[in-house]
């Protein structure tokens, strides 16, 4: 059975740039996944939690070592040391590629501080107790590791990775291809279903049925100041109306305080000229603040849920959110893309 192997490759990253490029296409080369985490920045103890993680998913372990001894971590260990140190405790297959001839290092690509310099040589003593192989340049790199790896899977072979497809069974196969049938089917019954209402919701008042609503006003003084005193029209809203405004307030979700918004706005439109004769009749001089009556509002809520075009959301929140959140269920969002989408015209 064909399998490929994940490789992870550590060194540092600047200095070794063109190195890397070679040692990459060596593995591809072999058929081989390289994971190297010198691309992401290693800046803290969640970073290193990663590279841990792909460490033990690894099949084999290389490691290049040049003139710097690369970003160190709070304790002053480099992260390429942690990488390998790490994948000793594993007992990963390793090998270590150091340069051949350091004298020959661009002094841009080495350590010029005396402390790196020594952790760097305690760092090549290290990976030297194991298998190492000497280079003097790029393209030596890359055939250094395609030999060096293509005997150590030899000698070492370990789990890799093999296609799902390869390892099924015959009636594995035929088992899921029926579930994928009987997936198939099952989202075209949802949408199909998504177009029409629910069962049991017939005689349940919806689309241009009315319903009445209290707005609540409040007056203003001559010098604009709210009153305390409040009044109330009555107004007939058709569910259509209605679901208009605060169906797209639920494409992603929205509580109920958001929901009130737009029933707001609607209401002060459409009992704004009663609201006048009503003020003027009682010597209020300007309208304040409109805004539905909560047990209205409940009522809404409530028939959109039983109309089956909205659902509670009940994805994990914040221990201390206590709101609820409404979404649009998918007959929801089938009704309110017939009312709100713009017609071609014709």
């Amino acid at each position: 059975m064909e399998k490929k192997y994940q490789v992870f490759v550590s060194s540092t990253y600047k200095d070794l740039t063109e190195e890397r490029q070679q040692v990459m296409q060596a593995l591809l080369e072999l058929d081989c996944i390289p994971v190297g985490m010198e691309l992401f920045p290693a800046a803290d103890d969640d970073q290193w939690t990663l590279i841990k993680r792909l460490i033990d998913d690894c099949d084999y372990y290389l490691v290049i070592v040049a003139g710097r001894y690369g970003s160190t971590h709070n304790d002053g260990v480099s992260y390429t040391q942690m990488e390998y140190e790490y994948a000793l405790t594993k007992e990963i297959p390793i090998i270590g590629f150091i340069h051949g001839d350091p004298g020959s290092i661009a002094s841009s690509k080495t350590d010029s501080d005396i402390t790196l310099k020594t952790k760097l040589d305690s760092f090549k003593s290290l990976v030297q107790k194991k298998m190492v192989k000497h280079w003097t340049n790029p393209s030596d790199l890359g055939s250094q590791v395609s030999r060096s790896l293509v005997k150590l899977i030899k000698d070492k072979p370990q789990i890799g990775w093999v296609k799902a497809s390869n390892i099924l069974s015959e009636d594995s196969t035929k088992e899921i291809l029926e579930l994928r049938k009987e997936i198939d089917s099952l989202k075209q019954q949802i949408n199909k279903n998504s177009s029409f209402a629910p069962e049991g919701t017939e005689d349940l008042s919806k689309g241009d049925d009315t319903i009445e609503i209290t707005c609540i006003w409040q007056a203003k003084n001559s010098k604009y100041e709210a009153l305390p005193d409040t009044f109330t029209v009555g107004v007939d809203l058709t569910w259509n109306m209605i679901f208009f405004e605060i169906s797209p307030l639920m494409i992603d979700e929205a509580n109920g305080d958001k929901l009130k918004e737009p029933l707001n706005a609607l209401l002060r439109v459409n009992s704004f000229d009663l609201a006048e004769l009503y003020i003027k009749e009682h010597r209020y001089n300007y309208l304040g603040s409109a805004f539905i009556q909560e047990t209205d509002f409940q009522t809404i809520m409530i028939q959109c849920r039983a109309l089956g075009l909205i659902a509670e959301n009940t994805k994990k929140r914040s221990i201390h959110d206590k709101g609820t959140y409404w979404k649009l269920t998918s007959y929801g969002d089938t009704v309110m893309s017939r009312l709100r989408a713009v017609k071609k015209k014709k």
